[in-house]
């Protein structure tokens, strides 16, 4: 049945401070893990809520952690995640960085000792409503090989972007990761007992796979993997910004996401927020929002275009004006 956001928010902070999260911890938490469901992001939103409880209570995850900034100079700042989950950390990363961007013009914060992340681009819409570019990076538990490699060293390293538009008009909003396919999506095909395409996995000796349980002992492939290896690259890219750059640790340095025991995983998270006054001016034709509704209306003159976060801010206004769908079974555990 449908049930008010805020009743679903207040549900998952109960359950999350039952299993050892701080108040504030698990409200922050509740909040990005709605706002994921309510997007259709099932697969970051209260299908979570279970994993992180039991991390807390398996100490993966401190939930008295309190996130700080640790380092600063100039428009760069890292912040400590405590080893807590990770949305405090994020959301006070991207704070600061708003904060530096309209002194500097840009700013860059990095988390380090950090967790899960959920939907990265839902951590850039601050930036977004006050005007600013922002670019958001995240490294995970090791899913995907080096280029012509076999074993798994790189998370599924989400890479995403928002840009303001216009005074009433939605941001772009854009997230992806740089597997193949989600491993979500091989996860159900294993329940089910059905084949995954050819592409999208390796099993654990390192050889193309159609088995989707076998694919979730080995690797995921990254985007493009078999024409070329544009998308570990990009891997790579993104690893290093979020883990060399910031004193994170490395994918292939975490446990997975996906078992209950395992150490802290201590992973990163990079973003990056830029005032576009700064650079084309706030006003004028040839002003950011001036240039940014040009080029989208060269994009909608072909049927069929879709601006990207349409779809996500469509689906959220509707669970915001009729609730969320959550099954009754899931209300029980929650409230258990």
């Amino acid at each position: 049945m449908k049930r008010p956001m805020a009743e679903v928010q207040a549900l998952v902070s109960g359950a999350l401070q039952r299993a050892g999260a701080s108040p504030a911890m698990a409200e922050c938490a509740a909040r990005t893990l709605v706002l994921a469901e309510s997007q259709g992001q099932g697969g970051h939103g209260l299908s979570r809520v279970a994993q992180y409880a039991t991390h807390l209570r398996n100490g993966r995850v401190d939930g008295a952690a309190v996130a700080k900034v640790a380092r600063r100079k100039g428009a760069a700042l890292v912040v400590d995640a405590g080893e807590g989950l990770a949305f405090p950390a994020c959301e006070l990363a991207v704070r600061e960085a708003i904060a530096t961007a309209r002194e500097h013009g840009i700013a860059i914060a990095g988390v380090m000792r950090s967790h899960h992340a959920g939907v990265i681009v839902d951590h850039l819409r601050p930036a977004a409503a006050a005007g600013l570019v922002a670019l958001g990076f995240a490294n995970s538990p090791a899913a995907m090989p080096a280029a012509g490699g076999k074993h798994a060293i790189f998370g599924t390293n989400p890479v995403a972007a928002a840009f303001p538009r216009a005074a009433g008009a939605d941001p772009l909003l854009i997230d992806l990761s740089l597997s193949e396919v989600a491993r979500g999506k091989v996860m159900v095909a294993a329940k089910e007992g059905r084949p995954i395409p050819p592409g999208w996995a390796l099993d654990a000796a390192g050889n193309p796979t159609t088995d989707a349980k076998a694919a979730l002992t080995g690797s995921m492939l990254p985007i493009g993997a078999v024409s070329s290896s544009k998308g570990a690259m990009l891997a790579l890219v993104v690893e290093l910004l979020v883990t060399a750059l910031i004193g994170a640790n490395f994918g292939y340095e975490a446990s997975s996401f996906f078992v209950d025991e395992g150490n802290r995983p201590g992973i990163g998270q990079a973003f990056i927020v830029i005032d576009p006054g700064a650079l084309s001016g706030a006003a004028g034709e040839r002003s950011y929002l001036a240039r940014v509704e040009v080029l989208l209306a060269e994009m909608l003159k072909d049927e069929g275009v879709r601006l990207p976060g349409a779809r996500r801010e469509a689906l959220r206004r509707r669970a915001e004006a009729d609730g969320l769908e959550v099954a009754d079974a899931l209300v029980a555990a929650l409230r258990g």
